[in-house]
């Protein structure tokens, strides 16, 4: 039987090219790691595109790259925000040690995941919220906590008087979507002592963005002296790129998509905080 690196050494020895051995350790190590997975987490994933999985793909494999690290197995219930409703959404989330709410377009399916975004605000259910899922993070905590009611995104409701999540003024709405998307890395800067800051351990980052819409600075004030933390600005501080809750296990949201970051031996560590949140909660 050939080993796993005799068939590499074929087509080199073919091709005429010099290799030094490979080294595998690493490799080895983590695959022994997945072998040998102990116990079990259940992370809520909330999304209007769950009836195809592969939506989710990089989402999904980001919180199992977690597992590995941690020793344990991540399942994923698959939850239509469709579905969801401040009567159901206990039924819905129940024996789920997390939540994510990953990114998307449009207001299909808006009202489910303010919903479990609620739920796991006050049940304090580790949260994490990606790109959309920070949104309607954002606009839960100013309808509920800061008594805004008619809080809104301006992509969902350009005639709310409350567009907590809107365009920048520097932005333009005169172009198609296409246009206005904010693509690529984009550097942060952490808040010291913050959650974000305990998951990286470093206080600027560089993260990838796919997105539209933004926190609206004019409500700043409102909802950090509500208890928002803005955990994460750009380095000019104009944008925020990052909220969280400090009063709670973890309870994070991200403007940008850290699933796209992550590998099976390098877990993303915003990833790896909401697992072992999870599994603390599961013992």
């Amino acid at each position: 039987m050939l080993e796993e690196a005799d068939f590499s050494l074929i087509v080199c020895r073919e091709l005429g090219l010099w290799t030094r051995a490979p080294e595998l350790g690493e490799w080895r190590a983590m695959v022994e790691r997945i072998r040998t997975l102990s116990g079990t987490v259940t992370i809520g994933l909330v999304g209007k595109y769950v009836q195809l999985h592969d939506a989710y793909l990089s989402v999904a494999e980001a919180l199992h790259h977690a597992g590995y690290a941690l020793g344990t197995k991540v399942e994923i219930r698959w939850i239509d925000s469709e579905s969801v409703t401040d009567e159901n959404v206990g039924e819905l989330l129940a024996g789920c040690g997390g939540l994510i709410v990953p990114g998307g377009f449009g207001g299909r399916g808006i009202p489910g995941m303010i919903a479990a975004a609620r739920y796991a605000r006050e049940k304090d259910i580790p949260y994490l919220g990606i790109c959309l899922g920070m949104q309607v993070a954002v606009i839960e905590f100013a309808r509920q906590v800061c008594g805004l009611r008619d809080a809104d995104s301006g992509e969902f409701d350009p005639d709310s008087p409350h567009k907590v999540i809107d365009f920048l003024p520097d932005q333009s709405d005169t172009v198609s979507k296409g246009g206005t998307l904010r693509l690529g890395a984009w550097p942060c800067r952490i808040e010291p002592g913050s959650r974000m800051a305990a998951c990286y351990g470093r206080e600027l980052i560089s993260e990838r963005h796919r997105h539209r819409y933004e926190f609206n600075n004019d409500y700043r004030e409102t909802l950090s002296g509500a208890g928002l933390r803005l955990c994460g600005l750009s380095p000019d501080g104009h944008i925020v790129e990052a909220v969280e809750l400090t009063d709670r296990r973890f309870f994070v949201g991200v403007q940008f998509h850290p699933e796209f970051k992550s590998r099976p031996n390098r877990p993303h560590p915003l990833f790896v905080g909401l697992v072992e949140a999870a599994m603390k909660g599961n013992t």
